[in-house]
């Protein structure tokens, strides 16, 4: 059974950059499953922040934060990675990772349907 981990997360100064990863175990991820990054900050809603598609072609970003995050992903490594540049303190929260199957050439900002979550791991920005 697929098994996501996330990691890379920890107390960061602002301005710097962070990559976050998003690692499969359990079985592979296959080239059918998207993967959405999301993030829940304290006292807020979560919310998806990037995604990108099985076959790693199609990313969407939320508009707010899309000049500072690039998603990518390793078939070889079995991992998917959110880096985060100049951190600032919004960017405080848990960042979750998911997959959804059927996604070989699109992926969604959406939360239902999905095949895995992770347990997430935790940014803090702060000087």
């Amino acid at each position: 059974q697929l098994q996501l981990l996330e990691s890379g997360g920890g107390l960061v100064q602002p301005g710097g950059p962070l990559r976050l990863s998003c690692a499969a175990s359990g079985s592979t991820l296959l080239r059918d499953d998207g993967i959405t990054w999301f993030r829940q900050a304290p006292g807020k809603e979560r919310e998806a922040v990037a995604c990108i598609s099985g076959s790693g072609v199609v990313a969407n970003y939320k508009a707010s934060v899309m000049d500072r995050l690039t998603v990518f992903r390793d078939d070889a490594e079995n991992a998917v990675y959110l880096r985060i540049d100049d951190l600032n303190v919004e960017d405080t929260a848990v960042y979750f990772c998911a997959a959804r199957g059927r996604s070989f050439d699109d992926c969604s900002f959406g939360d239902v349907g999905m095949k895995q979550w992770g347990k997430g791991t935790l940014v803090a920005v702060s000087s």
